[in-house]
């Protein structure tokens, strides 16, 4: 997966291996993150609920964009934990601020996924009948 000893690629070549990396990270994800397989669950019933809920395209977007924000920034967590853990197990204070930084991130989205949730949802539910 390491490019740096070979020359890069351009074109169609360089697409068919970024897609390649990214089905690798995506398996990496599942097969190591706990997170991200229960995330897979959930996202497995919101996203379809998505086109139920959602009275616009807009809200659609809305709906399955904010589940996959959410699913981007744990696998951004889950890339951080790795490379400290790769740099070293002891415990340092820079290591652990790294995790916690990322932890609060995918924290954040979770915050924004479910405001955009409710709201939507109270929309619906409340005010179109």
């Amino acid at each position: 997966m390491e490019q740096s000893n070979k020359e890069k690629t351009t074109g169609l070549k360089h697409v068919i291996e970024a897609l390649y990396y990214t089905a690798a990270g995506f398996k990496a994800a599942y097969k190591h993150e706990e997170a991200i397989r229960q995330e897979v669950v959930v996202f497995a019933v919101l996203i379809p609920a998505a086109f139920w809920l959602g009275s616009s395209a807009v809200e659609v977007v809305l709906l399955v964009g904010c589940c996959l924000l959410v699913f981007a920034a744990e696998i951004f967590n889950a890339a951080i934990e790795t490379v400290v853990d790769r740099v070293g197990l002891e415990h340092h204070e820079l290591s652990g601020r790294a995790k916690d930084l990322a932890s609060a991130g995918v924290y954040v989205t979770w915050i924004n996924m479910i405001m955009t949730w409710v709201v939507i949802g109270v929309d619906h539910f409340f005010f179109q009948g």
